[in-house]
């Protein structure tokens, strides 16, 4: 019998991967002050058509921009926690799930034990 189960990966944190989640981290950043700019833009091209209610139209665009505030603030904060990590920490990257053979007579704590990937580099490094 085959049944799925869910595998964490964890990746080690390293020089050149620490380099690419900075540089991730920082084009999100970018991505979020740009749409901040575009809403302050439309809101004012709405605000002159004078088609919507401005008090409405301006809580309405300002709420968006401050869920992006927020996300940028979180952003700020990882970057500020990845510059204090050591190199060799290990970073949760994410779940997938595994198909696992079960067969008659196995150990069922063994099999239901969470297992993980460990990955450095990109490349698979070990199982756990």
């Amino acid at each position: 019998m085959k049944i799925l189960q869910n595998v964490i990966v964890k990746q080690i944190l390293t020089e050149k991967s620490k380099l690419e989640l900075l540089d991730q981290f920082n084009s999100k950043k970018a991505v979020l002050k740009k749409e901040c700019d575009q809403l302050r833009f439309e809101l004012k091209k709405l605000e002159k058509t004078k088609k919507f209610q401005p008090v409405s139209l301006k809580t309405h665009f300002e709420k968006e921009i401050d869920v992006r505030k927020e996300k940028i603030k979180l952003l700020d904060f990882q970057i500020q926690q990845l510059d204090i990590l050591p190199y060799g920490s290990e970073l949760k990257e994410r779940e997938v799930q595994a198909i696992v053979d079960v067969e008659i007579g196995q150990n069922w704590e063994e099999i239901v034990q969470t297992k993980t990937i460990i990955v450095k580099d990109g490349v698979v490094d070990e199982f756990k």
